[in-house]
């Protein structure tokens, strides 16, 4: 489990904060996503996570241990992490892409070799077409389909997307939605999904934590934030999207 206490983030020495006392827990096996427009302050708490962003004040724990008392790049290295621009490296090939980490922590090449082609078919990429190509020959869906298979690489227990299908057309990120669900079915990981859609929210999320300008305003699932919105804002943010939805809906 991921346990947040009163966490709060400042960048200009307390001036204003881009996170105000934020608590929250994310339960394992649990897709918990983290629900806001840009700027609101939910890519500041996912990096908070594995300490890419440090906190003002306030806790985090995993499993019950402050990720202070982690080792910083131990921590980084266990939890996968896609990010919105994939960031593959161009001069390496798919699946030395993938195996990057397991490098890192001095995995031998054979068995690097083998799970990269493993996480290939995991992501629905065959591995005799892809493993030897390089990111600038694949597809915006390719590549983030690479993205979430380097993530995977050290079979972390918790995996962070930050808006990882923001910049994918959308039939490409309906199937890449579809590929998620089936891989947290699969795997049984504990995922924490950053997006400002509200429709991709209320598809992929167990669980939504709607965030506006540094603070949670309601944490709950799909039924519980589309019936109770505890807040104003919650109410108009819901509403005013299904409305156009059902608008749009009419019209076809």
């Amino acid at each position: 489990m991921i346990k947040f206490s009163h966490v709060a983030k400042s960048y200009d020495n307390d001036k204003t904060y881009a996170i105000q006392d934020f608590s929250l827990e994310i339960h394992n096996g649990e897709m918990l996503v983290l629900l806001g427009a840009s700027g609101c302050g939910k890519t500041t708490v996912l990096k908070m996570i594995n300490r890419l962003i440090e906190p003002t004040a306030g806790d985090i724990e995993i499993n019950g241990t402050n990720i202070k008392d982690y080792d910083t790049v131990k921590l980084r290295r266990s939890i996968g992490y896609v990010f919105q621009n994939v960031g593959l490296f161009p001069h390496m090939t798919v699946a030395e892409n993938i195996a990057i980490v397991l490098r890192l922590n001095k995995i031998p090449y054979k068995k690097r070799k083998q799970r990269a082609r493993e996480l290939l078919e995991t992501v629905n990429l065959e591995p005799d077409i892809f493993a030897e190509r390089f990111p600038q020959e694949l597809s915006g869906g390719q590549q983030q389909r690479v993205g979430v298979a380097r993530a995977l690489a050290a079979d972390p227990a918790y995996l962070l997307m930050d808006e990882p299908f923001g910049a994918i057309d959308a039939i490409t990120r309906y199937t890449l939605q579809n590929e998620i669900l089936h891989l947290k079915k699969k795997l049984n990981k504990t995922i924490v999904f950053v997006t400002h859609d509200i429709f991709e929210a209320l598809r992929l999320g167990d669980r939504i934590a709607i965030i506006n300008n540094g603070r949670l305003e309601q944490v709950g699932d799909k039924k519980n934030v589309i019936t109770q919105p505890a807040t104003p804002f919650v109410h108009d943010l819901i509403h005013h999207h299904l409305l156009i939805n059902n608008y749009l809906n009419n019209m076809a």
